[in-house]
């Protein structure tokens, strides 16, 4: 785009009078930005390509369906041994090493227990049910049969295809073999059938019954060898040898009883009976003396008159998983259901096959802490917040059971409901209920989520070390005994747990946990429940303690740290006196330095207290942090990046676009960033830092009030300023909680870009800018300020074309130039005329998320994805989000002072009130919406456009779609949003507000003037108000260029036409004050006031009537006085407010307020009423539901239930 530009300058100026200056200066202001914009564009797309061939090569996206788990389940033991096991020496040197069988077996034992613990998690968790969870149990393999045993959602209905194959087959037998052996687990299904059957009938019968066993079995053996089993058994009639064996396996599974012992006998002789009369046609005359001895037995009914009851736990074992195998007749291809459970089984499996360091024994690993920052968020949600309802009657409970219904059920029936319970059966319970509010708080973003999930570090520990057998130094011995797979009870093993809390710590540093305490609020209960269900769990808070002395009052602060005794009481471990109250900055830089002290260990991993964790990733975090003994260039690490997984997607769309936006940012971005940049830095948590590199050079937090406003990515400027290495992995995950509604995610971001103003200002980022080399400086700026800066530019280059093409409009320039572009057929002049750019740039940034999707998900489901988003109009959410991150680091840039807000981590399905999105965007977005539609419809009025219509559609589409989403977007996404009831009472709302006189102490969600004056109170310094001053100038071109198209004008152009404009706008102010003169003040002269508004206002009626009739003056030219005096006012009220102590001084203050309450007025109800006219159609609050929700929808939501109220819980 940017090569166009010089040429066509160029070929411009060559039309156009030395004397304009205007329009040279607007467009060589143009090319540097255009330039800018073009390398960020030239970034974005390397990066982009650059990742994906990054992540390709680390095989990220290989298994990518619960397909590849099926197909590809028998490599995982031998990847997990490579990867996750301790090295083993008697691996490679096992005595059966040169058997495939055994190595697999081998590997399979041990890989075995892992997996089983990451599904009894995953059941723990409610993600699968009790069948799915023994379906993907996986057998120890560690006992006598000389087969690997697969999970039974491999083999599941495998024996039942391969009996119909043998039943139908009519070819030899090597073809029926290669016919059933196609399908790799059909084959292992036959071959435990076979040899499963065998070692139970062997194990129960006894003398002539097992003499009988095996005479069958060496018969079998010896048809497979001649290959006749085809001949010498009758196949066909399989099915009731099959139906036989159910049966006994089905009494044999069952407690022994003399019924029951009865029974087995006579399954046993039919089976004897279906085998000896149905299936064998071999010649029995070459063993005729066994098979005499067998039928004379049987005669005489001894043959199976002693049968020992499977006693024998792994008999028992065998005898259950056969039953299994020959009653589960559906497919289990798509085991499990839950599409968590399938995400995190298909990360987990994918990352055994990506490079990570060996991992070192329990006892030899480093040692780690976790740190978690958190103020007062919720810890454990309460029955009475769970079932209180919001103005639709629509409670959390009632919300978290429509969108996980599945998760619902599995969590009744975990803890012995029925699925079909109705959750009030709970509240008679006081166990049922503590379970059914920490089921709410595991799905939300709690502090009780982080700490089970971080908690899981120490279960793997405990797990790892149990198996690994860690006593007197003899690991190797006890890794390689027949029971290392045996984990009953790792977690009641004293050694294991001491190793675990050897190696682990986590710390919560809960800064005001002392004052909730002391308060009794239900925080702190909650946070004392947590420690008493996890005994490794440490909080750390500071103390403020007040003492009288000399008869006044001192504070002294201390940090302490505590943990839950067995009395349920906090039991201090340190209490250290602080010098004075340490909070300085922001608040959470203060929570984490005071309590860095009390972590333990080499690294620290920051959580932060909307994470998650798994149990399945924890495994992996000895490998982790062998990557600071690795090789990662000249200097060695000092933070490990990690990956993050944002599990709020599926609450909405919204929460879908802010998952899909951090989710490229963390993956492919990050990756691009640490190799071969080298230049990421640390985006909040969950990195895991170099303990002793940080704690001796300043710590991982800086503290300076409003400057580290964004505080995680100092530390990445610390360590890298330092020497330090920033690194980043991608085989290992952790959960993490985003904001779900739009103004949650706005405030969000709003934040974020006010933190990166201030970085701008920041020394950091200036000694940064100094050492880094060109390249490493250029690809620094672009990932950080760059980014903003760049956006901003962004819509600063749409205002400047905007402009320039109103100038080319109201001055004729752009007429002419297209005249003469065409009589010379200057095609270049043509396209840099009509250049519009804003899709280009959405398109190309866009180019990171799809190849992200097309490398973890494949070709077909980015496709599906990326259309799914765009008919839920996420470029809407995204043009949206593009004014937010312009305002808010353009502001900080004029007048810093970038505030930290909290956005509030609930669920939003409350529907927002008018008036509330109107103060939350007004300024940010519907001004400047406003501003660009009256651009547009300036330069649809006076421009000219050879193309006509479709031109003018083609030229300023993007813009159109801008501006209609800054203005539109808030109420689009708005639950209810375009319902007629909740808009009535909306307006209701939002006309109080706005007329409601505000006064000391009322707040501006309660009144329009004290909204106004919060809004005005970042303007505090001289040259501020000097930059909003100026940039102010810009209203007062369409005055200036207006009135010189009126009608009433003719040709003339002199400055006195211009002059007159002001006139009349004066007479229209006055007008203005005379109808807003205060009550108060004519209280005495009431009747004189009104007399003087009613006659002002027959006047001026009389004389606009006068002018229309007598001269010039036409109605399109009222309204276009309306369209250049409108802007002018707006100007003119910037310029005031910018100098609000001068405007007091002069007494104008009042009248400025009463003009911009008008204007509030105004731009409200030009937003309002088309919102209006669309909640007369149903309908449309129908689509805009379904567009909200329409991921919740996938997963069963019904979400026009809930919005309409009819919840069925209203007994609750």
């Amino acid at each position: 785009m940017s090569m166009l530009w010089p040429f066509s300058y160029g070929v411009y100026l060559q039309y156009l009078p030395l004397k304009n200056v205007v329009p040279i200066c607007m467009f060589f202001l143009l090319m540097p930005q255009i330039y800018l914009l073009d390398i960020y564009i030239f970034y974005t797309l390397m990066s982009a390509a650059y990742g994906f061939l990054l992540g390709a090569r680390d095989r990220l996206g290989e298994i990518r369906s619960v397909e590849a788990v099926h197909a590809l389940f028998e490599e995982f033991p031998r990847a997990f041994m490579d990867t996750l096991h301790v090295p083993l020496p008697d691996r490679t040197s096992h005595p059966s090493s040169g058997q495939a069988v055994e190595k697999k077996k081998f590997d399979a034992a041990r890989f075995s227990p892992f997996w089983n613990e990451i599904i009894k998690n995953l059941r723990e968790e409610d993600y699968i049910t009790n069948l799915e969870m023994e379906l993907l149990l996986m057998p120890k393999n560690s006992g006598s049969l000389l087969l690997v045993q697969w999970p039974l959602f491999l083999l599941a209905s495998k024996i039942f295809y391969a009996k119909d194959i043998a039943v139908e087959n009519r070819d030899s037998q090597d073809e029926l073999w290669e016919r059933i052996s196609r399908d790799e687990y059909m084959k292992y299904a036959v071959e435990e059938f076979y040899h499963t059957l065998k070692f139970i009938l062997t194990e129960t019968l006894e003398a002539e019954g097992r003499m009988w066993v095996e005479r069958i079995y060496d018969d079998i053996n010896v048809s497979v060898e001649k290959r006749s089993i085809h001949v010498d058994f009758q196949l066909t009639k399989l099915p009731l040898v099959i139906s036989r064996v159910t049966a006994l396996m089905g009494v044999l599974k069952e407690a022994e009883t003399p019924v029951l012992q009865k029974g087995a006998v006579q399954a046993v002789q039919d089976l004897y009976d279906v085998v000896r009369h149905d299936v064998l046609s071999i010649n029995m005359r070459e063993n005729y003396d066994t098979w005499n001895l067998l039928s004379k037995a049987r005669t005489e009914g001894r043959l199976f008159s002693k049968l020992k009851w499977p006693k024998d736990a792994e008999l028992k074992a065998q005898v259950k998983r056969l039953h299994s195998l020959l009653t589960i007749k559906d497919s289990a291809s798509n085991i499990p259901r839950n599409l968590e459970a399938r995400r995190r089984l298909e990360f987990f499996t994918n990352s055994l096959f990506m490079d990570m360091p060996p991992a070192k024994p329990a006892r030899e690993m480093l040692s780690f802490c976790v740190f978690t920052p958190y103020y007062s968020e919720i810890v454990l949600y309460s029955m009475d917040e769970l079932l209180k309802k919001n103005e639709d009657g629509i409670s959390i409970l009632f919300y978290l059971q429509k969108i996980y219904p599945d998760e619902w059920k599995n969590f009744l029936s975990r803890i012995g409901r029925d699925e079909n319970s109705q959750d009030t059966e709970l509240f008679d319970s006081p166990s049922d209920i503590l379970e059914l509010r920490f089921w709410a708080s595991y799905r939300a973003q709690t502090l009780a989520r982080t700490v089970r999930g971080m908690m899981y570090y120490r279960k793997a520990l405990m797990l790892q070390a149990y198996l690994e057998r860690m006593t007197s130094g003899d690991t190797e011995a006890a890794l390689s005994s027949l029971d290392a797979s045996d984990t009953q009870g790792f977690e009641l093993s004293r050694e294991a747990r001491a190793h675990a809390d050897l190696k682990f710590t986590y710390v919560v540093t809960s800064q005001i946990y002392g004052k909730q305490k002391e308060d009794q609020k239900p925080e702190a209960a909650d946070i004392a429940l947590l420690m008493q269900r996890n005994e490794a769990l440490r909080v750390a808070f500071i103390d403020d303690v007040e003492t009288l002395k000399d008869g006044k009052v001192h504070r002294e602060f201390y940090s302490k740290l505590v943990k839950g005794d067995i009395n349920g009481k906090d039991k201090e471990i340190y209490s250290i006196k602080l010098p004075g109250n340490p909070k300085l900055g922001e608040g959470k830089p203060e929570n984490q330095n005071h309590a860095v002290i009390f972590t333990r260990g080499n690294a620290i991993q920051t959580i932060d207290m909307n994470q998650d964790n798994y149990f399945e990733e924890a495994l992996k975090m000895r490998n982790l942090l062998e990557e600071f003994h690795a090789d990662h260039g000249i200097r060695p690490p000092t933070i490990l990046g990690v990956r993050e997984h944002v599990f709020t997607g599926s609450v909405s769309s919204l929460a879908y676009f802010m998952s899909n936006q951090e989710t490229s940012f963390v993956t492919l971005g990050q990756r691009v960033l640490a190799n071969p940049l080298k230049c990421r830095m640390h985006y909040g948590h969950p990195d895991v830092f170099d303990r002793v590199f940080h704690i001796t050079r300043g710590g991982i937090s800086k503290a300076s009030r409003v400057i580290n406003i964004s505080e995680d990515i100092y530390a990445g400027f610390n360590t890298t300023l330092r020497q330090g290495n920033v690194t980043h992995h991608e085989y290992i995950q952790v959960g993490k909680g985003r904001d779900v509604g739009l103004n949650q995610i706005a405030v969000f971001e709003g934040k974020v870009a006010g933190g990166n103003g201030e970085q701008v200002l920041s020394r950091d980022v200036y000694r940064l800018g100094q050492l880094f080399d060109f390249f490493r400086m250029m690809s620094f700026y672009f990932t950080t300020v760059g980014y903003y800066f760049c956006t901003m530019l962004t819509v600063l280059t749409v205002y400047a074309f905007l402009y320039g093409k109103t100038y080319l409009a109201l001055s004729g320039v752009g007429e002419e130039l297209q005249v003469r572009a065409q009589v010379t057929e200057n095609t270049a002049l043509t396209a840099a005329l009509n250049t519009q750019f804003l899709f280009q740039i959405g398109i190309f940034t866009a180019v990171p998320m799809v190849l992200g999707f097309i490398l973890e998900q494949g070709f077909l489901a980015a496709v599906v994805n990326f259309i799914t988003m765009q008919l839920q109009l996420c470029s809407v959410f995204f043009t949206f989000s593009l004014g937010t991150r312009t305002h808010y680091f353009g502001r900080t840039i004029l007048h810093g002072g970038a505030r930290y807000q909290a956005t509030g981590r609930g669920f939003v399905v409350r529907h927002i009130k008018f008036s509330e999105n109107y103060r939350l965007y007004s300024r940010s977005h519907f001004v400047k919406g406003l501003e660009v539609v009256l651009l547009l419809i300036v330069y649809i009025a006076y421009g000219y456009n050879e193309g006509g219509t479709l031109g003018y559609i083609l030229l300023s589409i993007s813009s159109w779609f801008m501006a209609l989403s800054w203005l539109f977007a808030p109420y689009l996404f708005n639950p209810s949003g375009f319902e007629w009831q909740k808009v009535v009472e909306d307006f209701r709302d939002w006309t109080n507000w706005l007329f409601y006189r505000g006064g000391i102490g009322v707040k501006g969600e309660e009144s329009w003037e004290a909204w106004w004056d919060e809004e005005l109170s970042h303007i505090r310094t001289f040259s501020g108000r000097i930059a909003e001053t100026i940039l102010s100038l810009r209203f007062f071109i369409f005055q200036y260029g207006i009135v010189y198209k009126l009608n009433i004008q003719g040709s003339d152009t002199s400055l006195t036409v211009y002059g007159l404009s002001w006139v009349v706008f004066a007479v229209l102010i006055l007008l203005f004050k005379v109808f807003t003169f205060s009550q108060k003040i004519s209280v005495n002269f009431q009747l004189l006031l009104r007399f003087i508004q009613g006659l002002s206002l027959l006047v001026a009626l009389a004389g606009l009537s006068v002018a229309v009739a007598i001269t010039k003056l036409s109605i399109p030219d009222v309204f276009a006085c309306i369209l250049a005096f409108v802007p002018t006012g707006w100007g003119i009220l910037c310029i005031a407010s910018a100098w609000k102590p001068l405007m007091k001084k002069l007494g104008l203050w009042k009248s400025v307020r009463s003009i911009a309450r008008l204007y509030d007025a105004g731009m409200g109800m030009l937003i309002f009423i088309p919102i209006a006219m669309f909640s007369w159609f149903p309908f449309i609050s129908t689509f805009q539901t379904r567009l909200m929700f329409n991921q919740a929808f996938s997963r069963g939501l019904e979400i026009s239930l809930i919005l309409a109220g009819n919840n069925p819980n209203t007994e609750m």
